[in-house]
């Protein structure tokens, strides 16, 4: 998986997995990422700009677009388009295209390292100034796996600032800018066939 979709993966985990229990995570806590949550990956949808960095190592910017089970986004060399069932991966330097279906995890080799038991997390938020700062923490990590995930939430409308994910060795964070919540139209997540004639394509269905 690409490494914002990995990053944005962990983020709606996230709001999966509010049903833990509330001896462990603040109540408010548990609503107010169900209201973040629904808002980014909901059936209305979301779209923002990101940039991520990771500890100096690795930067990458894009746009992104979430709804329900569909995503699409966009970047320097990578690029993807899931409609909710087929995956197109795009990789511009090596100029292919790997198409999965798109609940196929071996559509990226990390993406198993990111899976984690939906009774696995404890909530807590706090107030920082204007903004929330949300917390999901991992009661029993991986060793290569994430450790805790911190949002920075904005009071005045939910809308997601921030992401800071600590894992084993290093700290990524993810900027993002120009958030919209709702009036996704449902034709940006189609491939856009005719812009990559000349990659090759790897069909990775069924296998």
């Amino acid at each position: 998986m690409r490494l914002i979709l990995i990053i944005m993966l962990m983020f709606s985990l996230c709001g999966r997995t509010l049903a833990v229990t509330e001896t462990e995570t603040q109540p408010d806590a548990r609503e107010l990422f169900d209201k973040v949550f629904n808002m980014v990956f909901g059936p209305e949808g979301s779209s923002f700009t990101y940039s991520v960095n990771i500890v100096g190592l690795y930067k990458t910017h894009g746009d992104a677009v979430y709804k329900d089970k569909k995503i699409t986004y966009n970047e320097a060399r990578f690029a993807a388009w899931e409609d909710g069932k087929v995956a197109y991966m795009v990789d511009r330097k090596e100029k292919k295209v790997d198409i999965h279906d798109f609940d196929d995890d071996k559509k990226d080799k990390y993406l198993s390292m990111f899976k984690y038991d939906v009774n696995n997390f404890a909530y807590s938020y706090k107030d920082k100034g204007d903004y929330y700062e949300l917390t999901a923490k991992v009661r029993n990590s991986k060793f290569f796996g994430i450790r805790y995930v911190t949002a920075l939430i904005r009071k005045d409308n939910l809308h997601p600032v921030s992401l800071s994910i600590k894992l084993a060795f290093i700290t990524t964070t993810v900027q993002v800018t120009n958030f919209r919540s709702g009036g996704i139209d449902d034709r940006v997540f189609t491939f856009p066939k005719n812009q990559f004639k000349d990659y090759k394509f790897i069909d990775h269905r069924g296998k």
